[in-house]
């Protein structure tokens, strides 16, 4: 296989995941408007996941590939790209004020998980235990989530919840129910297939451009799965929605680590190579803590701070690029 055709694989196998994963949450959410859930609820659950799902797809698929490099990788990579080089970009194009439960909640879950993580990781694989922890911390902060969304939600915050939810929501007199659940299996269909051709195309291109599983996933995989973040924050810092903006991302770290790697292990455990582990899951800690102190001194995100973050991530890429 060439160069071209592993890289054309990779490219439909991203397109099909987009494709896929929208079309899923269109149908999910329609189903669960029908089952009668509040906006505020589809929104912080339903939605929220959405953009999740290419890299939890992939994840899977490569773990049960037995591609540990690319499964790891895909969620370490992912949130290094959110947090560094797609905050950056939405803080170049507006401020980004920080409201705060991101800094009581949403941060220090992330961080922790991140934390976690790494100590999981030390005796060089993720366990099904350790994943069955992931995954039941996942469920206890989504329900946390959803209790105080229901107390504490704003007028404001609701009409962004409801207008979100709607424009998610299928429309066709009389057959609701069938489209919903039309959309909801054939999105996981193409999801399926996306992330298969993914993965396999991602393995032949470190294959033939000679470099590891583990740096193809850390970068191409990460940064193509993450294309549903780029445009859902580019658009909300373009519109100044930061709490969307920033909450979105953070949301989506947690769930990279806490589901994806959560239901990847459980699957199989997941061996995590020494470079992951001392390279770049302390990369993945340290611009947490970075993100961090931007946001306390200043609670918020200007166009310096995007410059910092983007310049974190030139330089991580150059560090891993050296010495692949």
């Amino acid at each position: 296989m060439t160069i071209w055709t592993a890289s054309a694989l990779v490219v439909v196998g991203l397109i099909l995941l987009a494709g896929g994963g929208d079309l899923l949450v269109r149908g999910a959410t329609s189903i669960a408007r029908m089952a009668g859930l509040t906006p505020a609820v589809i929104g912080l659950t339903v939605v929220a996941l959405g953009t999740s799902l290419p890299e939890l797809v992939v994840s899977v698929i490569a773990s049960i590939d037995r591609q540990p490099d690319l499964a790891v990788g895909n969620v370490v990579g992912s949130n290094l790209f959110n947090i560094t080089f797609i905050l950056g970009l939405a803080a170049l194009i507006a401020r980004l004020p920080i409201r705060g439960s991101v800094v009581k909640l949403e941060w220090p879950v992330m961080f922790l998980a991140s934390a976690v993580c790494v100590g999981f990781s030390r005796d060089g694989v993720i366990d099904r235990i350790e994943a069955g922890v992931f995954l039941v911390s996942l469920v206890a902060f989504m329900a946390y989530s959803v209790y105080l969304a229901r107390r504490e939600v704003s007028a404001a915050e609701q009409a962004d919840l409801v207008a979100e939810v709607q424009s998610l929501t299928l429309r066709r007199p009389g057959r609701d129910l069938a489209l919903a659940i039309g959309a909801t299996v054939g999105g996981v269909a193409i999801l399926v297939v996306g992330g298969k051709l993914l993965v396999d195309g991602a393995v032949r291109l470190a294959q033939v451009a000679g470099l590891s599983e583990r740096v193809i996933g850390l970068t191409i995989v990460a940064a193509g799965t993450s294309a549903p973040e780029v445009a859902t924050s580019v658009v909300a810092a373009v519109k100044r929605q930061s709490d969307i903006a920033v909450a979105n991302l953070i949301g989506s770290n947690i769930f990279n680590i806490l589901g994806i790697l959560g239901t990847a292990g459980l699957i199989l455990p997941l061996r995590v190579a020494p470079g992951m582990l001392n390279h770049d899951m302390v990369w993945m800690v340290g611009t947490a803590l970075l993100l961090f102190v931007l946001m306390w001194f200043r609670k918020t995100l200007s166009r310096p701070d995007g410059v910092i973050l983007l310049g974190a991530y030139a330089i991580y890429l150059v560090g891993l690029l050296k010495d692949a």
